[in-house]
């Protein structure tokens, strides 16, 4: 290859090129040129969100970051957004910075919103969801590590044995014991196995689950007749309710001055002839009493009553003399005294 005046300008337009490719990419891409809206947010850390990072919905790029500054009014870092022209970002759309993996590069993640909520225009401000910082968490789980270590570490062959020593004496000097009581439980589990003993019978024998039916049978027979007697009663209350409704109601047409009852209870017209009636009563007894009238005189006048006993006396004698004569005798008086 010639080192000619035209070779060296060709390399020196293809190294313009890349380098205009590559600083085209550094601030976003052709992206940036393209037509499209404004959205921001404002986040308490930005987690080294850079210039062209990338903005996606569900997986999906949709922008890139246009600018990332501090906003000294309210102690935060607004990230402005260029989003695609066809890209539906709603007004309760909300923005969180997240990362590809430990060494990966942050981007802007964007939910959907609420379906039916209002597109947000250009300029809109989005609402944030912070994530916890990567850095914050290495260090929780360094501290973590180093804890694991320190337990780990006292863990030595000498504390080991300092822990278990004293187990592994009780169990040398407790053998025959604890021997003697496994051998006690496994014949208590031979024998409950076999049906022996009181445990053995309740868990083979046939009778006590007989009688466990049985006895199930007359408690479901018991809270039938219960039931029935609660609808009996319940039946009752309905019927004392009743009565009681029909009670409030007659009391009710009685202080109403209805009916017989309302009438002598609330009517003044009968209660005045009733006072009145009374009163001519208490006259007409008085005058009883002090000799008026006709039945005053006759039961004050003394004369009166020995008449009514001569009259009674003669009476007397002129049956006893009728009683002397024959049946003749008394027609033919008779028939004297007429004719």
């Amino acid at each position: 290859m010639k080192n000619s005046l035209e070779t060296r300008l060709g390399i020196f337009v293809a190294l313009a090129v890349i380098a205009a490719v590559l600083i085209i990419e550094t601030v976003g891409g052709v992206e940036r040129f393209s037509r499209g809206y404004h959205v921001s947010a404002d986040f308490n850390n930005v987690q080294d969100l850079k210039l062209g990072d990338r903005v996606k919905m569900a997986g999906v790029e949709v922008g890139r970051v246009e600018k990332v500054a501090l906003d000294e009014t309210n102690n935060k870092v607004r990230v402005v957004m260029k989003l695609k022209k066809d890209v539906l970002v709603r007004t309760d759309s909300a923005a969180t910075i997240k990362f590809t993996g430990l060494m990966g590069q942050n981007f802007v993640s964007l939910d959907f919103g609420t379906p039916g909520s209002p597109r947000a225009l250009d300029g809109a401000q989005l609402a944030t969801v912070e994530q916890p910082d990567l850095s914050a968490m290495m260090q929780k789980l360094d501290n973590i590590a180093t804890g694991v270590e320190n337990v780990t570490k006292t863990f030595t062959g000498d504390k080991i044995d300092n822990l278990l020593g004293p187990f592994t004496d009780f169990l040398k000097a407790n053998r025959e014991p604890l021997t003697a009581s496994i051998a006690n439980l496994q014949a208590i589990s031979t024998q409950m196995k076999s049906g022996q003993g009181t445990v053995g019978k309740l868990l083979y024998d046939d009778t006590l689950y007989t009688s466990a039916v049985a006895t199930v049978t007359n408690l479901q027979g018991t809270a039938a007749q219960a039931n029935l007697a609660l609808g009996d009663a319940r039946e009752f209350m309905a019927s004392a309710k009743d009565a009681i409704g029909n009670a409030k109601d007659a009391l009710a047409d009685v202080r109403a001055g209805k009916g017989t009852m309302g009438k002598l209870m609330t009517d003044d017209k009968l209660y005045n002839e009733a006072t009145a009636a009374l009163t001519n009563a208490r006259e007409v007894l008085e005058k009883v009493n002090h000799g008026e009238g006709s039945v005053g005189k006759l039961v004050n006048n003394d004369d009166l009553l020995k008449n009514v006993k001569m009259t009674m006396q003669k009476l007397d004698k002129a049956t006893e003399g009728l009683e002397d004569q024959g049946p003749l005798s008394v027609m033919g008086m008779m028939l004297n005294t007429l004719f």
